[in-house]
């Protein structure tokens, strides 16, 4: 089946149908130990309340915590959490002085709004503004501790103890989480080139591009470094630990050269002998091993596991060929050889997480408007109906409002129906006992599977997340037992308002999130075109001072548009959970993202062919690709996908023919 048919499955079962990641098992121990502590510790001092609240904190950052640095993890879950203990504090404030119900409504529209704008600002402003206003409604719900201002630093405490549960792991050289995802990338490449010319190839290199994604996010530190005037020099106890860092960009850098060489033999259609897909995957061996920072520089040890003698015969075979060398010398640790070095030096510095411009964007402010409606209506219904527990109406609507997880219809519905079995198991528990130390252990059990939950599907997620709360409640003192039939009322009203109020009323829909993307990704792809037809057409001594200033963009705009097509893809994907008209027009954008991903691979070709095939640039065939971009971007503005299909030619690309051409021909045979 081409890249570009449509999946004929039905919405509803694509809605349903979960993901299956592999179990983060550092993560999920992490979670369990960080509940189960504050929890258990309550118990044996006689604080239960107070432990609660440690425990939620942990729960807190438990959603927060990823594998990734020390310092990046300490600002994601740090800024989650510092949000969770902010709202928490207004809630809890409102309840202690027993503030009016309108003035209670009103405070929690207005956190609404910040929540929903610092949601908009990205996926760390995403989770600390969920948890601002989920705290706020539980600090405004819930019994409070004594003291009552003691919940948010509690909070903060069980947090804290998470964070330090994961300092062991961070500082092992063998579990370093740049090191382990660096490992992923490269055993991804060496599944995309076994997969070269099969049907397999395109959901490999999607597979792959979602890998250097996340290796590209854990390796900002030596691009903010560059981007200094002044660096200063390196302590000696930090040595060895620079030394690791440098060394893992150099293999990232590699990785970064070989991936564009496999994206062009992925559109030629054109396949590597399996020794030399193998290679990538033994390189990924030896990273997770991590050798001894002892081992002799420039040893030859390593030198038996390089890129085997195969006389590449076309210009991008030979780009991987002296990508892989210079992945094999960096994973070794040797000295880069000239003659096969990839000039693909350090990215620019990625766009900072500049939270005051962002929070006065329009983005933010209509986000920000969204949650707020859907927090007054949510208010309003909770002063109106007798319901015993209204603070979980609006925080149902914060967790289903949450920005960076999908679709909000799927949420909506997801939701409910995984309330609905979340309280049934909860109901079966607490029927057959309310032995505290015993449910203290299943909350610890629910949040231990959450880091896999929340990856697998956001229905799953909430039958995991609902027994923990509603097991929470019955610890509190709060009466479980009674809490578990209003609850899915609760969740059903929640779920009903943000249907209407923040998905059906609300002009924004699943195309108006795709078209947005389908221009960014055709505005990069543009430039990472005339970066290619900038670089110069051949590699030598004469070029190489050319190339030096030319050839870091042209890997970083390559890396950048990449991005933004696994973007465009993602909400493509995401719109064809949502029922009709939003799946149906969802569904019209596929081909298009499927057009632009195969003409990423053609400009990953056409730049080999420059640089390894000595071809010249061919100004008429670059004018096409961009007027032809120009005219998808134009239309995706209009609101209208194109009608046509582009398929692939049946068979190898001739590296004879300019591969420019080709993909012309693809792209306006899509736009007719």
């Amino acid at each position: 089946m081409s890249s570009s048919t449509a999946d004929r499955t039905p919405w509803w079962a694509r809605a349903a149908r979960p993901e299956r990641p592999r179990p983060p098992w550092a993560l999920m121990v992490r979670a369990a130990v960080g509940l189960a502590v504050p929890l258990f510790a309550g118990l044996a001092c006689g604080q239960l309340g107070l432990g609660v609240f440690a425990a939620l904190g942990a729960m807190h950052a438990t959603l927060s915590d990823r594998l990734e640095p020390g310092w990046l993890r300490l600002h994601r879950i740090g800024s989650a959490v510092g949000a969770s203990a902010a709202g928490m504090a207004v809630g809890g404030a409102l309840r202690h002085f027993d503030a009016a119900p309108l003035l209670t409504a009103l405070v929690l529209t207005l956190v609404g709004f910040g929540s929903g704008a610092l949601s908009a600002t990205g996926p760390r402003g995403s989770a600390a503004g969920m948890l601002l206003l989920v705290s706020a409604t539980l600090g405004g719900g819930m019994a409070a501790p004594h003291p009552w201002w003691a919940a948010a630093p509690m909070l903060l405490l069980g947090a804290g103890l998470v964070l330090l549960l994961g300092l062991r792991y961070q500082l092992r050289p063998a579990t370093d989480p740049r090191r382990l995802a660096l490992a992923a990338v490269y055993e991804a490449l060496g599944e995309l080139l076994a997969a070269l010319g099969t049907p397999d190839g395109a959901a490999a290199r999607r597979v792959l591009t979602a890998r250097l994604n996340q290796l590209q996010d854990l390796l900002p530190d030596r691009q903010r470094e560059a981007a200094r005037p002044y660096r200063p020099r390196p302590r000696p106890r930090h040595w060895h630990r620079q030394q690791e860092s440098a060394r893992l960009h150099r293999a990232y850098e590699a990785a970064l050269a070989a991936s564009e060489a496999a994206t062009g033999l992925l559109w030629a259609w054109r396949p590597v002998p399996p020794e030399v897909a193998a290679v990538p995957t033994t390189l990924a061996h030896r990273l997770i091993r991590a050798p001894a920072r002892s081992a002799e520089p420039g040893s030859t040890a390593d030198s038996r596991a390089a890129v085997p003698d195969w006389s590449p015969d076309t210009p991008a075979r030979r780009a991987l060929d002296a990508a892989l060398h210079t992945a094999a010398d960096a994973v070794a640790d040797r000295p880069v050889d000239p003659a096969t070095a990839v000039r693909a030096a350090v990215a620019p510095p990625p766009d900072p997480w500049r939270l005051r411009v962002r929070l006065r964007s329009r983005a933010a402010a209509r986000y920000g408007a969204r949650v707020a409606l859907c927090v007054a209506v949510a208010e309003a219904v909770t002063v109106g109906l007798p319901l015993n527990r209204g603070y979980w109406v609006p925080m149902t609507v914060a967790f289903v409002l949450k920005p960076d997880l999908g679709s909000v219809f799927l949420r909506a519905v997801s939701r409910a129906v995984g309330t609905v079995i979340g309280v049934t198991l909860t109901a079966a528990l607490l029927a057959v006992t309310t032995e505290r130390w015993l449910l203290a252990a299943v909350a610890a059990l629910c949040v231990a599977l959450l880091p896999y939950a929340a990856a697998a599907h956001y229905g799953l997620n909430t039958a995991v997340m609902t027994p923990m709360a509603l097991v929470l409640v019955q610890l509190g003192g709060q009466s479980g037992v009674a809490e578990v039939g209003p609850r899915v009322l609760d969740s059903v009203l929640a779920s009903v308002i943000v249907l209407v109020f923040g998905y059906l009323l609300w002009p924004e829909r699943a195309p108006h999130r795709i078209e947005p993307r389908i221009v960014a990704a055709t505005g990069t792809l543009g430039a990472y075109l005339l970066s290619v037809t900038d670089a110069g057409p051949t590699i030598g001594p004469a070029a190489n001072d050319h190339l030096e200033t030319k050839v870091p963009s042209q890997v970083w705009l390559r890396r950048t548009a990449y991005r933004a097509l696994a973007d465009a893809r993602q909400e493509v994907r995401h719109g064809l959970t949502e029922p009709p008209p939003a799946g149906r027009q969802a569904e019209a954008w596929l081909p298009a993202t499927a057009a632009l991903e195969r003409l990423g691979g053609a400009v990953a070709a056409y730049a080999a062919q420059l640089r390894y095939g000595g071809r010249r640039p061919e100004p008429e065939e670059v004018a096409r690709v961009l007027a032809a971009l120009e005219q998808l971007a134009a239309a995706a503005r209009a609101h209208r996908p194109p009608d046509g299909r582009a398929e692939r030619p049946p068979g190898p690309h001739n590296p004879a023919r300019s591969a420019l051409t080709q993909a012309a021909g693809e792209l306006e045979q899509l736009l007719t």
